[in-house]
């Protein structure tokens, strides 16, 4: 059975107090550019820098004892292996993450700073997914995928709640989107919350399995995209993700590494963010579609913040 709204509101209450609720910004002038009313929903302010805190967390916290006791196990190029890591931490838990081996230093460091045991991998020749469910099978653990689980896209879905409660209806929402668990859960709280809302999925031009997948109506594979949205390098959607996105979601769209850059420069100048290139998806295609809003009301999930401070110089001077 597919997860529902009454689950986002359940995982709600579950983060109340452990989850930042996080900033809705505005800057006038990126207003004036597209002639309408952008909210920004800063998930590069949550705790460890992105949204996935939030689905890790209510993951974990529905852990039995003996579930806790062995620990838990999850594969993630950064930011789900972050929030495994503090939840875990913050749940009296051990937790073991297969990362690959190229991924940003920061994350790799964060997340050993945050308690997690860090297992190596090369993403190009490597299964994560067999790695981890190995790891499972040998030692006990429990296996909590980045996106593909009914707990984790639930628990993402709470950055839309929150959103739409602060500021009401939207005329369109734009999602960074890599394997689908934040744009399904948010599927999930526009639809019961602002069901005439535009949902726009936003993946990197390099890799748009996904919009390949809404496309064919089948889940489409791919080999590991090149892009420096590295938050959104997945080869394909989830069984749990995809079917929700299917039935829910209005349109993926992507953006190319160019777009990007001049999104994190936007959000960096005028607005004072620091946004990974994964965070930065949504506004990307926002900008370029905004014409067809005038004078709307439109939302943007920026999600996460975590990207080397030397690489996210780089990429802004050689724009």
């Amino acid at each position: 059975m597919l997860p529902t709204f009454d689950d986002v509101r359940a995982a709600a209450g579950r983060l109340a107090g452990q989850a930042h609720r996080t900033p809705v910004l505005r800057a006038r002038s990126l207003d004036e550019q597209a002639g309408a009313s952008f909210f920004f929903k800063c998930e590069n302010l949550q705790r460890m820098g992105a949204f996935k805190f939030r689905g890790a967390f209510n993951a974990l916290s529905r852990f039995d004892a003996a579930q806790r006791r062995a620990g838990v196990v999850a594969f993630s190029s950064g930011n789900h292996a972050q929030a495994i890591a503090l939840s875990a931490r913050l749940l009296g838990m051990p937790a073991t993450i297969v990362m690959p081996k190229d991924a940003p230093a920061s994350k790799v460091a964060a997340t050993r700073g945050y308690g997690g045991q860090v297992v190596s991998y090369d993403r190009y020749t490597e299964d994560r997914e067999q790695i981890g469910r190995t790891l499972a099978e040998r030692h006990g653990y429990t296996l909590i995928p980045p996106y593909d689980h009914a707990d984790v896209l639930s628990g993402q879905g709470t950055a839309a709640l929150e959103l739409l409660e602060e500021v009401g209806p939207l005329d369109a929402l734009f999602v960074p989107l890599g394997g689908g668990g934040l744009l399904s859960g948010t599927a999930l709280a526009v639809r019961a919350l602002a069901p005439r809302c535009r949902l726009y999925g936003v993946e990197p031009a390099a890799g748009n399995d996904g919009q390949q997948s809404f496309q064919s109506g089948r889940i489409v594979h791919i080999d590991t995209p090149q892009t420096i949205a590295d938050g959104a390098q997945t080869q394909h959607l989830g069984d749990l993700t995809f079917a929700i996105i299917r039935r829910d979601v209005d349109d993926i769209l992507t953006a190319t590494d160019e777009e990007l850059v001049d999104a994190m420069a936007e959000l960096a100048t005028r607005m004072k963010l620091l946004v990974e290139p994964t965070g930065a998806l949504g506004l990307a295609a926002a900008r370029r579609l905004a014409e067809r809003f005038p004078g709307g009301r439109i939302g943007v999930i920026l999600s996460g913040g975590n990207v080397d401070l030397a690489r996210w110089a780089a990429l802004l001077a050689g724009r």
